[in-house]
């Protein structure tokens, strides 16, 4: 019989399971998203009353509430994704004594599946009920169609944090992961982020947009690059068991290089000021990152290079902005 634990192992347990390593990767293209509506529509607009300020520039209240409620939301979809990795690859045997990473909460056994599965529902729950409150602020009764469409949305990005590893068809486990990450972490944070505010779109907002995924992707294949040998055994086929590791260390090169070349595309459209040069300074802990993986053997030895990576990309977003909005 399992030992009850106390309230504050049990708390303790719970935060672990939230992985908050992971949550400043997931609010990057928040951060983008909206910065970039800061510099077109504020810097357009001298006219508009402002209420509340940051670096320099103000955004009116509804603006400020959007942005919080969208970073809320965020961070609700990338708990419950954790969750429900925890809970997935915890059921299936997929967590076990081969995996490299930190132990989870189910593999622990310092939370039940039962507590688990109801976290997950919780987790569900909040969120969905924040990216409502977020859908309602930004389009209010005006835009019908908007928020059906962004509540789709919302729903569509429960259902893929769910089923990265939970049910029999977990897409995790199919190597399809990458897609779903690019897609959900990228495009749809940023592009729909700037579409909240603006209520159009600016095709230029898709090259941040592809930054931002394909970064978020590349973390993801450092954590299966690191799983290699654990996955393969437990039959999760990632990207990288499909690939092998070496041409997985290719793809990984290729999402950093294009993700870098992407953001100065974008440079290159927009430049105006030499504050928009800031977030080059991310390119060099990503450089040396390249490096480290290229001359890396054993993969397990990645591990730390995964939060690197996360913090990497939350710092090229705050540099972005900045550069967006001084």
């Amino acid at each position: 019989m399992r030992p009850k634990l106390s309230r504050m192992t049990k708390f303790k347990a719970w935060i672990s399971a939230a992985r908050l390593r992971t949550l400043p990767l997931s609010i990057s293209g928040i951060i983008v998203g909206s910065s970039m509506f800061n510099n077109v529509i504020v810097n357009t607009n001298p006219s508009l009353e402002y209420s509340i300020g940051f670096g320099g520039k103000l955004l009116v209240f509804s603006e400020t509430l959007i942005f919080w409620l969208a970073i809320i939301t965020t961070l609700g979809l990338q708990i419950l994704s954790n969750f429900a990795n925890d809970y997935g690859d915890g059921v299936k045997g997929t967590d076990n004594e081969d995996r490299v990473g930190p132990q989870r909460a189910l593999q622990s056994g310092a939370i039940s599946k039962k507590e688990m599965f109801k976290g997950i529902v919780i987790t569900a729950l909040i969120t969905l009920g924040v990216a409502i409150a977020l859908i309602y602020v930004s389009f209010g009764a005006a835009n019908f169609l908007y928020s059906i469409f962004f509540f789709l949305l919302g729903l569509a990005s429960i259902v893929a944090a769910i089923k990265y590893t939970m049910g029999s068809s977990a897409y995790g486990y199919r190597g399809l992961g990458d897609i779903f990450v690019f897609i959900f972490f990228g495009l749809v944070s940023v592009v729909g982020c700037y579409f909240l505010f603006t209520k159009n779109l600016n095709f230029l907002v898709f090259l941040p947009a592809i930054t931002i995924g394909l970064l978020s992707a590349a973390v993801l294949n450092l954590n299966n690059m690191r799983d290699h040998n654990s996955d393969k055994k437990a039959g999760k086929n990632t990207l990288v068991v499909k690939l092998g590791v070496n041409r997985a260390k290719k793809y990984h090169l290729s999402l950093l290089i294009f993700a870098m070349l992407s953001m100065l595309v974008y440079l290159l459209f927009t430049y105006d000021h030499w504050m928009n040069l800031l977030f080059l300074i991310s390119f060099i802990p990503l450089l040396i990152h390249i490096k480290k993986v290229t001359y890396t053997k054993n993969t397990e030895l990645l591990d730390p290079e995964l939060k690197k990576v996360a913090l990497t990309t939350f710092l090229l977003s705050i540099l972005f902005s900045l550069g967006q909005i001084l």
